[in-house]
């Protein structure tokens, strides 16, 4: 099939299933503002972020090597999914010894047991999850979004809403559905036949460790940047400001939602051109059509931003649009690196990613301090933002040591000038400013037209 068949049939079956699993989700938001208060909804947001850290530090990151090295044809299979196996189990007794640790942090205390079951079946479900993907079995991936969204939704109603479970309800939901989807998968795949203690191969598990263990501390690192701000603002500004803030960065989960399908596809593909030793000239060009959907989506949700927040959202939590704008801009950056960030996948240099990260993480944290303080909600956003534009800056000159990209740098200057201008006139509210969003709209549509109609036309043939 041709690489660009390729890319787009797998994006779309991707699709399928991501779209289930978090679209269908993220439009749970009326439910969730509704049911659980501001206060509420900051709490568990805390609580579900740190259990999502804790995942890959219990799992030595190994899930992070399952799809890299599981894609490689000159691994074994076996061997992979046998030592992402064992050491997420093995990581699991271990997670006994932070128990202690965690039963002293007060908004986790009262749903510790909720905790410990939260990390163990999403360690379970992720492992199986990728090495589906990486066996190259898209359709059964894409079934498994599907699946966990019914499970997700229809568990969510019986424990929020009939149930009125609260917080712990909201936990059982994810808890059960990551288990029940785990199993699926094990059995529709197989996988039991990939297990054994034969299979567990000395080089291929060092391979995984030197691999994936710099992907500890650059989850870590990723977390500081998303999370940092929300511990910082609770402590700060109280539970009320986090609550505001996490529905804020709800909508630009849309965004994230999108670059993940690609990224999800983009991963194989990359490392099948790596195998070739053809990815340069394909890099660029698909990083041209990638930015130029960033920009347009950013675009249009920064326009409609008010209606997006009083469709998702209960009155409540209405005020929290005013901070989506900068973070739609921070998310547009995020994903841009993301994208580099697949250049250090495809030649096993993970150690580049922390080191790029962790750069961005400490930028991240000192400017939380620096601004929280002074702007409030808003300042948390800025330094988001500013921590994501360092961090693709210092990838695109790290990069170059890998492949040369070719970056369409006026395009992308001015894509960034004119969403920086939509920004202003929706926060300051001047008159009209409905009508020079469309026109910014209109522009945005019209720059990056030719690189999204290249990309589709290279589709079709």
């Amino acid at each position: 099939m041709d690489r660009y068949k390729k890319l787009a049939s797998n994006t779309f079956t991707f699709a399928i299933g991501t779209f289930s699993s978090k679209v269908l989700v993220f439009l749970m938001l009326p439910l969730y503002t509704r049911v659980l208060s501001s206060a509420e909804y900051g709490e568990v947001d805390l609580i579900v972020q740190t259990c999502n850290i804790l995942v890959p530090v219990v799992s030595a990151g190994i899930l992070n090597a399952i799809i890299r090295f599981g894609l490689d044809n000159s691994t074994n299979k076996k061997s992979v999914f046998s030592i992402g196996l064992m050491t997420t189990l093995l990581g699991f007794v271990g997670l006994f010894i932070l128990m202690p640790i965690l039963k002293r942090i007060d908004f986790l205390f009262a749903y510790i047991i909720y905790i410990y079951l939260f990390i163990l079946m999403s360690g379970l479900h992720a492992l199986c999850s990728n090495f589906v993907r990486a066996l190259e079995h898209i359709k059964l991936y894409a079934f498994d979004g599907v699946l966990r969204t019914v499970l997700t939704i229809a568990l969510n109603i019986i424990f929020l809403v009939v149930f009125r479970y609260g917080i712990a309800g909201y936990l059982l939901a994810t808890i059960l559905s990551d288990l029940i989807s785990a199993v699926m998968l094990f059995f529709a795949a197989k996988l039991y036949n990939y297990i054994g203690l034969s299979y567990i191969d000395k080089s291929t598990f060092k391979g995984m460790l030197k691999y994936s263990i710099p992907l500890i501390p650059t989850t870590i690192s990723t977390w500081i940047i998303s999370m940092s701000d929300r511990y910082i603002l609770k402590y700060i500004l109280g539970s009320g400001a986090n609550g505001l803030y996490a529905i804020a960065y709800k909508v630009p989960t849309i965004i994230t939602i999108v670059a993940g399908i690609f990224m999800d596809a983009w991963q194989i593909s990359a490392i099948s051109e790596y195998q070739k030793g053809d990815e340069g000239w394909f890099f660029s060009k698909v990083l041209n059509v990638y930015s130029s959907l960033l920009f347009c989506g950013a675009s249009v949700i920064i326009a409609f931003t008010k209606v997006i927040t009083r469709l998702l959202a209960s009155p409540e939590f209405y005020p929290s649009w005013v901070y989506i704008p900068v973070l739609v801009m921070a998310t547009v950056f995020a994903s841009l690196a993301a994208f580099l960030a697949s250049i250090y996948m495809m030649y096993k240099k993970s150690e580049h990613i922390l080191t790029t990260t962790a750069i961005s993480a400490v930028i991240n944290i000192i400017l939380n301090f620096i601004f929280i303080p002074i702007y409030g909600i808003q300042g948390a956003a800025i330094a988001t933002l500013i921590s994501y534009i360092c961090m693709l800056v210092i990838r695109v000159i790290n990069t170059r040591n890998f492949i040369k990209i070719s970056w369409d740098t006026p395009k992308l200057i001015i894509n960034i000038i004119v969403i920086m201008i939509q920004i202003i006139i929706i926060l300051i509210e001047i008159e009209n400013w409905f009508v020079y969003e469309m026109i910014l709209i209109t522009i945005i549509a019209l720059l990056n037209a030719k690189d999204l109609l290249m990309g589709a036309r290279r589709i079709i043939k």
